[in-house]
């Protein structure tokens, strides 16, 4: 099985998608020369027609790929960064996400939006949101954020042949990180699907993109000390990776949510609620969220370190919670 980065990953989906329907176009602000490195190449296979340089103006653009949708072509679209899509929001959040409804499924919205997420770059306040949990509530956008390449390329196909919005959100801190990437072109992984990335009995911890990440490796070092966590990855968060989640709570009684969004309507806080109404009866205590603090991110190195949650931070609250339920 080939190893490949996440950004090669999504590279590889892309590419595949074009070359299989020609309805795919690709549009955003230079993408046709791949500062964002998966749309690298795509204009010399597939031409300006297919691949287009947009101005610097989002609601252009997205209005434009949303029309476009309607129309029967499938538009992805790069935001560069997804804190862009703050100025395009009635045409995500009150056009992409409720015209399906409004018309019946008589008209379909194959629209695909990308886009860099959360910290940890020193890029500030206005570059360094994780927005997903706005996005979360819009009843109709869904919303893919994947940890590994094979789930980055597997959701990113899927995102591109659902006949509703889709926005894929892809951490920065990732994009380089190889992993193992079955060679297939049929590699398509549904929406709302979860999936365990560590087995564990003692604790169930469910983290997001690069949290997830950073959860395996809390997870390998309390292995060293004789605790048994669980990591599990809800890859989909609109809908939402539900069922990974529950029966890994069924099976572990604890539940440690971490999300680099922030602490207030987070996706951690949605996660938290869902076991403890739907799996209170498993649990041996409380559900506890990690997650960024409600502040805007900071720009200087050590104060954003100190809000996004680290493999430290992540590790002690898992101590916590298994100490406190060995202990009642």
């Amino acid at each position: 099985m080939p190893r490949m980065t996440q950004s090669g990953a999504m590279q590889a989906a892309i590419f595949e998608e074009m070359r299989r329907d020609e309805r795919i176009i690709l549009m955003g602000e230079d993408v046709r020369r791949g500062v964002v490195g998966y749309t690298a190449g795509l204009a010399d296979e597939f031409g300006n027609d297919r691949v287009r340089d947009t101005p610097i103006s989002e609601p252009t653009f997205i209005g434009a790929g949303l029309g476009a949708a309607a129309t029967g072509l499938v538009p992805v679209i790069d935001l560069l960064m997804s804190t862009f899509l703050y100025v395009a929001m009635d045409q995500v959040l009150n056009q992409a996400a409720k015209l399906r409804y409004m018309m019946g499924g008589a008209c379909d919205f194959p629209l695909t939006l990308v886009g860099a997420t959360g910290g940890g770059a020193g890029m500030a306040a206005q570059h360094s949101e994780s927005p997903h949990p706005i996005i979360m509530n819009s009843g109709g956008v869904k919303i893919v954020i994947p940890s590994t390449p094979a789930d980055a390329k597997g959701l990113f196909k899927s995102a591109i042949r659902d006949p509703n919005p889709v926005i894929v959100l892809y951490h920065g801190a990732l994009g380089a990180v190889r992993g193992e990437v079955p060679d297939d072109e049929d590699l398509v992984i549904p929406l709302g699907e979860g999936r365990v990335l560590r087995e564990g009995t003692d604790l169930t911890i469910a983290a997001i993109g690069l949290m997830a990440k950073r959860a395996v490796s809390a997870a390998d070092r309390l292995e060293e000390e004789g605790m048994s966590v669980e990591v599990v990855d809800p890859r989909t968060l609109f809908p939402l990776g539900w069922t990974a989640i529950a029966d890994s709570v069924r099976k572990t009684g604890l539940l440690l949510a971490v999300d680099e969004a922030r602490r207030t309507c987070s996706a951690a806080s949605e996660i938290a609620a869902r076991v403890t109404q739907d799996a209170f009866d498993a649990l041996r205590g409380p559900p506890t969220v990690m997650a960024v603090e409600d502040v805007p991110m900071p720009f200087t190195p050590p104060l954003e370190a100190e809000v996004i949650p680290s493999i430290d931070r992540i590790a002690d609250a898992a101590r916590e919670l298994i100490g406190g339920a060995e202990a009642r």
